[in-house]
């Protein structure tokens, strides 16, 4: 029994990034759904093979100018209303099936908002195949006499392939046929009737095969089916025991690394088929089992992402072309994945609720994660960072980061739906697939070509026809009379036996004549021997060097072959870089236009704003103007103002000074009489020690008492002189002129005792000509906040006078200041404690004082004409 060798998967390395990494840009293309109805209205024009035009549909504005915005998309290939699934996998999946055949993987995934045709896209339906039943008929149609046996290949736990000898393949297709129990899936046999759900997917005018494949090799393909449901991985194609009592949920699966860094879904089901029937009918067995829900979008939603994996394992054949090379580093494995992404929604129109809100939730995030995977990708590519691309976010995305990496192709079809509900989410969908295309994978690089000669297996097969014809030329089979005759030839060049009969075993004359012969007819057999195997050699020598001649010459096709597949490779490259070029060139083109009409719209906006800020500029101008005459105006009567305020400033000084000398007259005469007071007390004191002591007299009552308060209540008038008049002011509102008593509406109500009453008034909130005109005097009564904290009213007062343009006008004379004041007893005992003993005394009378004192209002002459005065109370 031989030792089963793991095969490996092909891939880049890891680390080895070189500068001259050929990379090739993601393939997008777009494809256009027919509308449901015809009366719907349309938001999709397609304009050429590569380009659409996207129209906002009434109701919706998307300038501010108030117009309709029109956008335009360029994919690597456009597929309108009319165009048929053979048309649509001959672009997109074929080139992704031969590579799969040549070593490569690939990725093919559908992307677009619920409705739009996705699953038809992949799927398709009776009469009408999709991308996946055509590729696998593609790969089959080419693979199909190069099978290896069943079981030959096997995979392994760790995402590798392992081959079996054939001993043991034959006991496990021996195992499986008699039903025993395996650690290999059951496999449906491919010998069964077709599903009639699947049997006509593909007709047989449109099967077609690849060109090029490697004959030398044996091939085997193994297929899985899993979907991603709520950022779960779950397995289609596990058969879970029934358990008629209590239901079991599938287990969810979880995605590991192996040894080549290649993400892999960990105990995954993968099933060997043999042809393309056996493939769907797999694939249809886990279609059956995938979360589907009816929304309003969509009679069937899909509601998880599905991936369909292909897995294509191959191995040389030997130097005789019979058996497969027991060599593990010789053998490959390569893999397509096809993805159905499901749909982005919006829950405002699905009306989704419970579970069917969560799976919308977790779709969109998934391929929002997508979306920022490829953003990152582009802004590592076009600008030279280096960001973490967050594949770990979401299942999709990490299952697939190998692909984005540079594993192989990646590919997607964009399906949109015209109609004018879908607008705002294809729009989106729209720019999701503008930014994919200008993400650059790495090419992935061929296998190693094996050392072996080729066409092993063409040489193995014509030699066995070439035997078989022979055979089949000989008339009667390999025993006719042909045969008969040469070996009738050959025993009668041997020497005749003698006629003789033996009746004894001890004859001594028969029996040495009988053994005689025999060696005779012996040695003559050894040299026809000798001979043909002389000329056995002698043939096998031509037969080589016949070999080495024809392998030369088959080397040396191979080697044109190769020198012009490497011309092929060139000029498709170039081709390539002719397309990549033309179509920057044309997204170069559109992004001029877009730009030339968004300068010209800035160009008038510029204009406007010129014009507006010119109109301002001369209206600046003509108040800088007018400000300028105001000021000129207002200087004029600064200056009368303050010629005005300098004479009337004069004339209050000279009021003043005479105001203080009255007062410094005053208080020399109060001197003199205190001291007219003091010299006859003192008189009267020297009388009556000079009386004699026989009669004491009692102390007066007047002489006990203190005099400090005796002159703060009242002061003696003077004997002689002129009597002094003391002026008490009189408030200027007690006449009997007319007055304008102007309050304000903004004043508030005191409520105080002492209120400003002006009798015979004119009573006005505002200041008017008419008033004026009918009356002498003015007053203001003005209310404001007092450094205490307190509401003080200010009487501002004045006189009307008719002015030369037979206007009025006032002249403001005098203030009047009513306050308020409210001492607290705190306060007066820490002043008293502060201050020390005579201070205290000085605080006392000088309190008592302010006892005796009536509420005043306090009349400051603001103007300097009046004085003001405080009323005691005697």
């Amino acid at each position: 029994m031989q030792r089963p060798a793991k095969g490996k998967t092909p891939r880049r390395p890891a680390l080895k990034k070189t500068s001259h990494t050929q990379k090739d840009p993601v393939g997008v293309y777009c494809r256009i759904r027919p509308l449901g109805a015809t009366d719907e209205e349309c938001c999709i024009e397609m304009i050429s093979s590569t380009t659409i035009q996207l129209h906002a549909p009434d109701g919706i504005k998307a300038n501010r100018n108030g117009e309709y915005k029109e956008t335009q998309y360029s994919f690597k290939k456009v597929f309108g209303i009319q165009t048929s699934q053979i048309e649509l996998f001959e672009d997109v999946a074929k080139p992704l099936v031969d590579d799969l055949i040549h070593c490569k993987n690939g990725l093919l995934f559908t992307y677009g908002v619920t409705g739009s045709g996705k699953t038809f896209t992949m799927t398709g339906s009776p009469g009408e195949g999709g991308l996946l039943p055509r590729s696998l008929d593609m790969l089959f149609n080419s693979i199909a006499p190069l099978q290896a046996k069943r079981f030959v290949f096997r995979t392994d736990d760790k995402n590798g392939m392992e081959i079996q000898g054939q001993v043991d393949a034959l006991l496990e297709r021996q195992k499986r046929d008699s039903n025993q129990q395996s650690a290999v899936p059951k496999t449906p046999s491919s010998k069964q009737k077709p599903d009639p759900e699947f049997a006509d997917m593909i007709s047989p005018g449109e099967a077609c095969k690849c060109e090029g494949v490697d004959e030398d090799s044996c091939y085997s393909v193994f297929v899985s089916y899993i979907e991603i449901y709520n950022n779960y991985i779950y397995d289609l194609l596990e058969e879970a025991p029934i358990d008629p009592i209590r239901h079991k949920l599938p287990q969810s699966k979880i995605l590991r690394e192996d040894q080549n860094h290649n993400m892999y879904v960990s105990g995954c089901t993968e099933v060997e088929v043999k042809s393309t029937e056996e493939a769907f009918q797999v694939f249809w067995r886990g279609q059956k089992k995938r979360r589907i829900a009816d929304t309003q979008l969509n009679r069937e939603s899909s509601r998880s992402h599905s991936v369909f994996i292909v897995k294509l394992a191959q191995a040389p054949l030997d130097a005789d072309g019979d058996h497969i090379l027991q060599d593990k580093n010789q053998v490959t494995v390569s893999q397509l994945c096809l993805v159905d992404l499901a749909g982005s929604e919006r829950t405002s129109r699905t009306k989704a609720e419970g579970s069917r809100l969560r799976e919308a939730g977790n779709i969109n995030q998934s391929l929002m994660t997508l979306r920022t995977c490829i953003e990152v990708l582009r802004e590592n590519q076009m600008c030279g960072t280096n960001r973490m691309v967050p594949y770990r976010d979401s299942k999709v995305t990490h299952l697939f980061k190998n692909y984005f990496d540079g594993e192989g192709k990646v590919r997607m079809v964009v399906c949109v739906n015209p109609k004018a509900d879908d607008y705002e989410e294809t729009m989106l969908v729209m720019r999701f697939a503008e930014l994919t295309q200008e993400v650059e994978v790495a090419r992935p690089v061929d296998r190693p070509i094996c050392s072996l000669a080729a066409g092993r297996r063409h040489r193995n097969q014509a030699l066995r026809d070439e035997l078989s014809r022979r055979q089949e030329e000989r008339p009667g089979g390999p025993n006719n009379t042909e045969d008969g005759l040469v070996l009738n030839q050959l025993l009668d060049s041997l020497p005749a036996l003698p006629a003789c009969e033996l009746v004894d075993p001890t004859d001594e004359q028969i029996l040495p004549r009988l053994i005689e012969v025999l060696e005779r007819r012996h040695r003559i057999r050894q040299m026809i021997t000798e001979q043909y195997t002389r000329t056995a050699n002698t043939l096998k020598s031509m037969l080589q060097e016949f070999d080495g001649h024809l392998m030369a010459k088959e080397n040396f096709i191979h080697e044109q072959r190769g020198k012009l597949g490497e011309k092929d490779k060139i000029m498709f490259n170039q081709k390539n870089e002719m397309d990549r070029l033309e179509k920057k060139s044309k997204m170069l083109e559109y992004k001029i236009d877009i730009l030339q009409k968004t300068t010209n719209i800035y160009e008038g906006d510029k204009r406007s704003l010129q014009q507006e800020l010119e109109s301002r500029e001369q209206r600046l101008q003509r108040e800088l103007s007018e400000r300028k005459r105001m000021e000129a105006r207002m200087q004029g009567m600064v200056s009368d103002t303050k010629h005005q305020w300098e004479k009337e400033c004069e004339r209050r000084v000279n009021a003043k000074q005479l105001e203080m000398q009255n007062k410094l007259w005053v208080k020399d005469e109060k001197l003199k009489q205190l001291k007219a007071i003091v010299s006859e007390s003192n008189s009267s004191a020297t009388s009556e020690q000079q009386r004699p002591p026989d009669k004491p007299q009692r102390a007066s009552r007047e002489t006990d008492q203190p005099r400090a308060p005796e002159k703060r209540s009242r002061s003696p008038l003077p004997t002689t002189g002129t009597p002094i008049r003391l002026h008490h002011r009189r408030s200027h509102s007690a006449g009997g002129e007319r007055w304008v008593d102007h309050k304000p509406l903004s004043n508030l109500d005191l409520d105080t005792v002492m209120q400003p009453i002006i009798p015979n008034a004119i009573k006005v909130s505002a200041a008017s000509e008419k008033a004026l005109s009918k009356c002498h005097k003015y007053v203001l009564t003005h209310q404001e906040l007092a450094s205490d904290g307190e509401i003080q009213t200010k009487l501002i007062k004045g006189d009307v006078f008719r002015t030369r343009g037979g206007g009025q006008a006032v002249q403001f004379t005098d203030i009047e200041t009513l306050r308020q004041e409210c001492p607290t007893a705190s306060s007066r005992k820490r002043r008293s404690s502060e201050d020390g003993p005579g201070q205290h005394d000085e605080n006392k009378m000088d309190w008592n004082d302010r006892e005796n004192r009536a509420p005043v209002a306090s009349t400051s002459s603001g103007l300097g004409l009046q004085i003001g005065y405080q009323k005691r109370r005697k």
